[in-house]
């Protein structure tokens, strides 16, 4: 934000935080039971997953970078199993997450291209 940094401009950061986007706002339509379980995950998770490419792109070294990069994809994989529960759960009906799902797997996609 302030520093002007090259990962602002990455296609996957702004995936990526598109994402976190589409995760906040799905939040509102999930039971309150759920506010310190399944909530807080995705909210962990879709905030991992900016801050690890964040964070990847900060590194000099390709090895560090990629580790970064696959902590970022694994969080993707933990969203969408969150997603998965909300489903089975029947708090969400799947075209609830049309959305949030295309952004999930052009993020996943990134990543991998990332990881090569």
């Amino acid at each position: 934000m302030f520093l002007n940094l090259n990962h602002y401009k990455l296609d996957v950061y702004k995936s990526a935080r598109e994402l976190r986007f589409e995760c906040y706002k799905i939040l509102s339509k999930l039971p309150i039971e759920e506010r310190y379980n399944l909530t807080y995950q995705i909210i962990r998770a879709s905030t991992s997953v900016v801050l690890n490419i964040t964070e990847g792109c900060s590194r000099k070294s390709e090895t560090e970078r990629k580790r970064y990069f696959e902590i970022a994809r694994g969080s993707v994989i933990e969203l969408d199993s969150c997603f998965d529960i909300t489903v089975e759960s029947e708090y969400l009906a799947l075209n609830d997450l049309e959305k949030i799902g295309n952004k999930l797997k052009t993020t996943f996609i990134l990543l991998s291209g990332m990881l090569k």
